[in-house]
């Protein structure tokens, strides 16, 4: 097996990854779920889902599609299509399935693959997480991960074109 057999080995659809997510869920396995767009990976990004990683056995992440990051960030982005952006997430050694959604939110994912942890940014609460309440009623729980100052896709964006304009 080649080392993108590897990368692409942890691409799931939606029907997939509930299958596999009880499978890991049987052998006793903490699932983790967390979800964005990760469209110019940073500092920030490898944080943060590095930590998110470490609160189970298991990392899930959600990838919005990319009609589905325009919607959210403009018809500008993604700056990187879905499947770079799925080969990014995958390769990460922390990152154990990744699985693309086209929703606003990621809410039908969530409840297809209930995590024992549902994972976000800090700059969320609890209360606006999509999909904490559902998360809680089963009894898993909501971490929220600080970000690292001064990394964001859209301040390199920024930055990006104030280069291309001197």
């Amino acid at each position: 097996m080649t080392h993108l057999d590897k990368i692409e080995s942890k691409f799931y659809n939606r029907e997939s990854i509930g299958d596999k997510a009880e499978k890991w869920r049987s052998e006793g396995k903490k699932i983790v779920f967390t979800n964005g767009c990760f469209d110019l990976v940073h500092l920030g990004h490898i944080d943060y889902l590095s930590k998110a990683a470490d609160l189970g056995d298991v990392l899930i992440v959600g990838l919005n599609s990319d009609a589905s990051v325009s919607a959210l960030k403009g018809e500008h982005r993604p700056l990187q299509n879905e499947t770079s952006r799925m080969h990014i997430m995958a390769a990460f050694s922390f990152v154990d399935a990744v699985v693309v959604f086209g929703e606003s939110t990621p809410l039908e994912l969530i409840n297809r693959i209930k995590p024992d942890v549902l994972v976000k940014g800090g700059d969320y609460t609890e209360e606006t997480v999509v999909g904490a309440k559902e998360v809680k009623a089963y009894g898993g729980k909501v971490a929220l991960i600080p970000f690292v100052e001064g990394y964001s896709t859209t301040a390199i964006e920024r930055q990006i074109i104030e280069a291309q304009k001197s």
